[in-house]
């Protein structure tokens, strides 16, 4: 797996983080720069953990789907997009009244945003079957860059939502969708158009 779609994945999965940290950053009152610290290590460590526990829980049934491995990327490349972009349409507020000090409140938001993540990990792992591909290209490296890039977005999304709107967040999460989207839509053609 190259870097570059790592990257580019890495950004579209943390849009769901900065989306939740800009409203977090938003509706909590006396929002501090240790708040952003708390988010980003909560929201990064759980995006890259789930990433490597779905590339874990893939690698297990990756050899009987080879033939069809593309189409399973795709798709979940596809739902997790598609979902993303409906949640950035919907005009809900889903930190409102909740308190990130809180460490329940954070462990569940931190769960809610890294869902698509496992999926991202099983795509991994399918997409590496069949490879001698050493652990640490294959998943560890690209695990750490999602739960950096998420870190980074999450700890930025709180400060910055302390200043910004609403609005912003859920553009953000539309953006990240599209990125996804296309992912998807390259991986497919990488395996069936330009194969």
């Amino acid at each position: 797996m190259d870097y570059l779609t790592v990257a580019l994945t890495a950004v579209g999965l943390a849009m769901d983080c900065l989306a939740v940290s800009l409203s977090c950053g938003i509706v909590m009152p006396d929002f501090t720069r240790k708040d952003a610290f708390r988010l980003g290590i909560a929201f990064g460590g759980f995006q890259g953990g789930m990433v490597f526990l779905g590339w874990a829980v893939g690698r297990s049934f990756a050899g009987y789907i080879e033939d069809f491995d593309h189409w399973i990327a795709f798709g979940l490349l596809l739902f997790v997009g598609l979902k993303m972009i409906h949640e950035g349409l919907e005009n809900k507020q889903e930190c409102a009244h909740l308190d990130i000090r809180s460490a329940k409140v954070l462990v569940i938001l931190s769960i809610v945003t890294s869902i698509d993540a496992l999926a991202i990990g099983i795509s991994y792992s399918i997409l590496d079957s069949g490879e001698a591909v050493p652990l640490i290209d294959a998943i560890v490296l690209p695990a750490l860059i999602i739960g950096l890039v998420s870190f980074c977005l999450a700890a930025a999304g709180g400060v910055f939502g302390s200043r910004l709107g609403e609005r912003f967040g859920k553009r953000m999460e539309i953006v990240g969708g599209i990125i996804l989207i296309l992912l998807g839509v390259k991986i497919l053609a990488e395996h069936t158009v330009l194969a």
